[in-house]
C-alpha cells in the first residue's frame, strides 16, 4: 500500500512545538527566509512547520534545531524538562 500522497500533518495543528520553533527562530535572530536558506527547505515549509501542518522528516528536524542552536527535544518533546 502506498503512503498518502500530500503533506505530512503534525499530530495537532498550531501545537506547541510551532510555538517553540518560531520563538527560537526570532531568539536566533533568524527570519523565516534566512532559516529556510539555512536549513535548505523553502519559506513555506518553515511556515507550515511553525503552523503545526508540517512534522518534518528527522533529518529536517536535525537541520532546523542545528540552525536553530537547540536540541531536537527541546523544539519537538512533547513535555520538555523546562514545560513540566
Amino acid at each position: 500500500m502506498a503512503p498518502p500522497a500530500g503533506p505530512v500533518r503534525a499530530p495537532e495543528a498550531g501545537g506547541t512545538a510551532g510555538v517553540r520553533i518560531r520563538a527560537a527562530r526570532k531568539e536566533a535572530g533568524l527570519t523565516q527566509q534566512g532559516l529556510s536558506a539555512a536549513v535548505q527547505v523553502s519559506r513555506q515549509t518553515i511556515i507550515a512547520m511553525e503552523t503545526g501542518d508540517y512534522a518534518p522528516s528527522v533529518y529536517l528536524a536535525l537541520k532546523v534545531a542545528k540552525a536553530l542552536n537547540a536540541s531536537v527535544e527541546d523544539l519537538w518533546d512533547a513535555e520538555p524538562a523546562g514545560d513540566q
